[in-house]
This record gives C-alpha cells, structure tokens and sequence, in this order.
C-alpha cells in the first residue's frame, strides 16, 4: 500500500478517477509510505483540518508507482512513491481521517 494526503474536498470516491494538481505541475502525484505520511503533511500542509488520507492499492494501478527523492529529498535517503497518472478510484482501498494535534503537526498513521 501507498499513501497520498489531499484535501477532504479534493477527493471523491464518486468520481472515476483523482487527479492532484501536481499531476499538471509536476507531472505525478506525491504519494508515501504509511510510516511515512505525516511528514509530508506536516511539511506541506501544517495545521489544516479537513485533510485525509488516501491508502491506495499500488496493484491496482494502471502503472506501477516509481520510487524517487522526494522534493526536498529526504536527508536519510528515503524514497518515495510518485504515480505518473491518475489514480483509479478503485484503487484507493480507505480514506483516512487526518486531524493536525495542536502544534499543527500531523501524527503518524
């Protein structure tokens, strides 16, 4: 499983398909492993409340999700999963919740 955080508003299982705008600026979509996520988030994303987490099937991808630095690159040297595409909803398996605690850091999963 991979993970990607968006705003409550930007996904909807309803729909065919998710598109990030990164996808458009970057060209993929950020994504992280599990014990990973919240550092992301905390980094981009500090204190908003209505954020969620996708947990994604990466088999259920049209094309496997490509491992790379992460922008900025991790200082361990981690890796992180970038989907070159929409992301099927079929292949988001849960959504979940992720409230900020109150210094507006995001906890791990």
């Amino acid at each position: 499983m991979i993970y990607h955080f968006c705003r409550r508003s930007d996904y909807s299982s309803d729909a065919e398909l998710y598109i990030n705008e990164t996808l458009s600026t970057q060209g993929f979509i950020h994504c992280s492993p599990r014990d990973h996520v919240h550092v992301p988030a905390t980094l981009r994303a500090r204190g908003q409340p209505d954020l969620v987490v996708l947990e994604i099937d990466e088999t259920r991808l049209p094309k496997p999700p490509v491992w790379e630095d992460g922008d900025p690159p991790d200082p361990d040297g981690r890796l992180f999963p970038h989907v070159y595409g929409p992301i099927p909803t079929a292949a988001v398996v849960a959504v979940h919740d992720l409230p900020p605690r109150p210094d507006g850091s995001f906890a791990p999963l």
